[in-house]
């Protein structure tokens, strides 16, 4: 029996039928990792179009993609209204004062220089304490009623979907690092899904081939064909096992569910985090508020109530201006003094940056909701990675496992 089993051992045959199954997790493995590769990468198309070369399919969809991750993000989560709601006018006011009340100084100072030299040089030292003590006075309320009329038009001033899409769109790299980051062990699971799955149909593929061989009907060609259902298979199977099912479900005493929803807690913590830190800052909401598509209208309001504040500092002096310098000359100055705050303002906004970041409380806010979805939305969110073009997923791994195969057949059993 012992010089039977060393005699088997010994054969070729033997060893080429034992290569099958480890061949078969290898391929299922290898196919699963270049296809999540190439889901990714490149971010750009690499070949020649339209035919011949490849881009990351996230990256070839980045607006499509960007679009439906925040469709969750603005329909179920947050809204733009709710988080400004959470800003205090007066706080902000206060953030902003003591960098506004230089400002205020050093721009009525160079505005009256310029624009009327002898009267401003004239004034008595005591009238221009009183100027600037008035605009101290009144920056907190100026800065507090922009605030609240900002607040009041966040929905027309501020479109929370377009900026998070644009800046996913501009950055792809940014977009795959947050399905990446998020599905990050999802997406591990179907590497080595492919290995283990590879493994188990390899065992029934050996007594398929030894079968065929022991009738005399030629088995090498089932090595490319098994490689197409491996490489199509692992995939399949590791997709439906990360989504499906979407609750519980019992089998005996083991209990079943979608990997990715189970991991719901986890990957909401992970999903607020990278938003709240790269995408929705206070920095970005706010610069884009003053720089975005709605700078134009942010402007004249801010305009509007500098102009206003201005007429009020000026009191008593007004007249003498007027007088002085003509009624013309008093509109300029006051016009200068208010585009002058607008030009500026992008620079002390930073001033408010780290209390709206601790108001609008995005992190926490993204966090607690995404946690508390129904798994049916919560779904939704990685599912669209591979929803988009799953098919193309699938077709890479059975090429790739077909090619697998055909170069099994010829280097173990000599095609």
């Amino acid at each position: 029996m012992w010089d039977t089993l060393l005699q088997a051992l010994g054969s070729r045959m033997f060893w080429a039928y034992a290569s099958i199954p480890a061949v078969s997790a290898v391929v299922g493995w290898f196919t699963n990792v270049v296809a999540l590769r190439m889901t990714f990468y490149p971010l750009e198309f690499q070949g020649i179009r339209p035919w011949l070369g490849w881009q990351g399919i996230i990256p070839s969809k980045a607006g499509v993609m960007a679009g439906k991750a925040v469709d969750l993000l603005t329909q179920r989560l947050i809204t733009i209204e709710d988080r400004f709601e959470q800003i205090e006018p007066e706080r902000v006011a206060e953030e902003m004062e003591p960098a506004l009340n230089r400002l205020s100084r050093q721009i009525i100072s160079e505005t009256l220089e310029n624009q009327a030299p002898l009267v401003w040089e004239n004034l008595p030292s005591a009238v221009r304490q009183r100027i600037f003590q008035r605009v101290e006075e009144d920056v907190p309320v100026v800065v507090a009623h922009i605030m609240e009329e900002i607040k009041s038009n966040i929905t027309d001033l501020f479109d929370l979907r377009t900026m998070v899409v644009e800046a996913l769109e501009n950055n792809k790299e940014l977009l795959n690092q947050i399905f990446l980051r998020v599905g990050a062990k999802e997406f591990r699971f179907i590497e080595l899904s492919g290995l283990y799955f590879g493994l188990i149909f390899g065992i029934p593929q050996v007594l398929i081939v030894w079968g065929m061989d022991r009738m005399g009907w030629g088995s090498g060609w089932t090595l490319p064909v098994a490689g197409l259902i491996v490489g199509w298979a692992t995939n399949a199977l590791a997709l439906k096992m990360i989504f499906e099912p979407l609750r519980p479900r019992r089998f005996g005493p083991a209990e079943f569910q979608g990997l990715f929803i189970k991991r719901q807690m986890e990957v909401s913590a992970e999903y607020a985090a990278i938003v709240a830190s790269r995408i929705l800052t206070s920095r970005n909401i706010f610069e884009r508020l003053i720089s975005g598509p709605a700078s134009d209208r942010i402007s004249v309001m801010i305009q509007t109530h500098v102009k206003q504040a201005v007429d009020n500092v000026a009191g008593f002096s007004k007249p003498i201006f007027q007088l002085t310098q003509g009624a013309s000359a008093f509109v300029t100055i006051r016009n200068t003094i208010a585009r002058r705050f607008v030009e500026e303002l992008p620079h002390s906004i930073r001033h408010i940056f780290a209390y709206a970041e601790q108001a609008l409380d995005i992190e926490h806010t993204l966090c607690a909701r995404m946690q508390s979805l129904p798994p049916e939305q919560f779904v939704g969110f990685l599912r669209p990675v591979f929803q988009e073009d799953e098919w193309k997923l699938i077709l890479v791994g059975a090429v790739l496992g077909l090619a697998a195969g055909f170069v099994q057949w010829a280097f173990v059993f000599g095609m």
